[in-house]
This record gives C-alpha cells, sequence and structure tokens, in this order.
C-alpha cells in the first residue's frame, strides 16, 4: 500500500471517528442536560452511544464525500487486480480438473 493511499484511509477514518467523538459528546450533554431522555438504568451509555451512531452515519456520509471519493479512487484497482488474481486463479484451477 503506498503512502498516498495510506493515507487517504487515514484520513477519512480519522474524520469519520472525529465525527462521531463530536456527535457522542453533544448527544452525551443533551442528555445530561435533560433535552433528550436517559436510558433505563445501566443502558444509558449504550444508548448514547447509538444514537451518536444514527446521528454521525448521515452526517458522514454528506460531509465526507470528497474524502470517500478520493479513497474510493485509490482503493478501486488493487480491488480489481485482486479480482483479476483469484479469477486467473479460478480458471486455471477449472483447467486442472477436466
Amino acid at each position: 500500500m503506498s503512502a498516498a493511499r495510506t493515507s487517504a484511509v487515514i484520513r477519512y477514518t480519522a474524520l469519520r471517528l472525529t465525527i462521531f467523538v463530536g456527535c457522542f459528546v453533544a448527544v452525551l450533554g443533551l442528555v445530561q442536560v435533560g433535552i433528550l431522555p436517559k436510558g433505563l438504568g445501566d443502558s444509558n451509555f449504550v444508548w448514547v452511544v447509538l444514537l451518536a451512531l444514527v446521528v454521525s452515519a448521515p452526517l458522514s456520509f454528506v460531509l465526507l464525500r470528497k474524502q470517500r471519493d478520493a479513497m474510493s479512487e485509490q482503493i478501486a484497482p488493487k480491488v480489481d487486480r485482486v479480482k483479476a488474481r483469484l479469477d486467473a486463479n479460478r480458471t486455471q484451477e477449472d483447467g486442472a480438473t477436466r
């Protein structure tokens, strides 16, 4: 994996994690102030995490479009090479079994 490919993946992942953490902090704050309901008993943490995931997913989809496209462009050629190699191996195995 080249440095450019690694940096695109790392950049996207870091930004996605940052959006999730921001949503987690915001949801936790809203729950603590009483704007959002608390979970039952010990489920409060799970409630906050799930709500943060639900909020951060569409935000990431919209806000990280450029980074996702860049990462996809860098990863796609490698995926195509692996698929071609698998197809070639499958063809060789089919020829050997006949």
